[in-house]
């Protein structure tokens, strides 16, 4: 597999990690179905959380959050509401956006993360 292959699972990997790290359950991650693909579903307190990772080198051309446009959300909202109908849950669901900046690509030692709680 190519190193810039990598990097997709990687970033979604570390922000993982990072949820973890905050107290939220990973549930699920790489979610697909024919409406796309929903990178990671955690859980914390009453909240089922589907996730959107976005892995940027920086923020100087946009905002790692300006790539979930109207289009992108629709097919995680689709997604998510047929990964509900295969599933009984009480959880209120929630849309998040995890920003994973990592300048050095794969050697990034220190990621910077921004975490969007009800993103959309």
């Amino acid at each position: 597999m190519k190193r810039s292959n990598l990097l997709g699972p990687w970033g979604e990997a570390r922000a993982a990690d990072y949820l973890r790290h905050k107290g939220y359950e990973i549930v699920g991650a790489n979610y697909r179905c024919r409406f796309g693909e929903i990178d990671l579903i955690a859980q914390k307190g009453s909240y089922l959380v589907f996730v959107e990772v976005k892995l940027r080198a920086g923020s100087g051309f946009a905002e790692a959050r300006e790539y979930v446009d109207h289009r992108k959300q629709e097919r995680l909202r689709s997604a998510a509401l047929l990964y509900l109908s295969q599933r009984e849950t009480d959880l209120q669901p929630r849309f998040d956006v995890v920003e994973v900046y990592a300048p050095q690509g794969l050697d990034t030692k220190r990621p910077k993360y921004i975490h969007l709680e009800n993103a959309f």
